[in-house]
C-alpha cells in the first residue's frame, strides 16, 4: 500500500492531477492497466476542471471504488458500491474537514487570483498530501 501512496504523490509531482494520480496509482497496485487510466480522470482534477467542485483526489478514489465495486449491468445492485463511496467520503471529510476543493485549499482555482494564491502558498504540497491519503484510504477499503 505504501508503494502506491508514494507513487500517487510522484505522479502528482510529475504533473498528473490529483484525480489522475489517485486512480493511476490505485489501479496499478491492483494490477489493472488501461489506456483509459488516467485519461478518464483528467477532467476531475482541481475540483472538477477548476470549477470549485469536489476534490479531485476524492473523485479519483471514487473512480477506483467504482472499478472495484461498480456494476456492468443495470439489473445488478449498486448498493455495495454506493456504500463504499459514502464511507470513503465520510472518512476523507472526517480527516480533512471537507471534500470540496475550495474548502481544502482555501482558494478558487478557476480564477487567476486563486491560481496565484495556490502557487504563492505552495498549496501543491497540501494537495500532494490529499492525493497520498486518498490513495491510502481507498486501498484500505478495497
Amino acid at each position: 500500500m505504501e508503494n502506491a501512496v508514494e507513487k500517487s504523490k510522484v505522479y502528482f509531482d510529475s504533473g498528473f492531477g490529483c484525480a489522475e494520480s489517485v486512480l493511476k496509482a490505485t489501479m496499478e497496485s491492483k494490477g489493472i492497466e488501461s489506456e483509459l487510466i488516467p485519461r478518464i480522470a483528467s477532467g476531475f482534477c482541481g475540483g472538477i476542471a477548476n470549477t470549485g467542485g469536489m476534490c479531485g483526489a476524492v473523485i479519483g478514489a471514487i473512480m477506483a471504488l467504482n472499478i472495484a465495486y461498480g456494476r456492468n449491468m443495470a439489473s445488478e445492485s449498486k448498493e455495495l458500491n454506493d456504500q463504499k463511496v459514502r464511507q470513503f467520503i465520510g472518512n476523507f471529510e472526517s480527516k480533512f474537514g471537507s471534500s470540496s476543493c475550495p474548502a481544502l485549499t482555501g482558494c478558487d482555482l478557476g480564477t487567476e487570483a486563486g491560481q496565484q494564491k495556490f502557487n504563492k502558498l505552495n498549496l501543491h504540497q497540501k494537495c500532494a498530501e490529499f492525493t497520498g491519503e486518498a490513495t491510502r484510504m481507498v486501498l484500505g477499503m478495497m
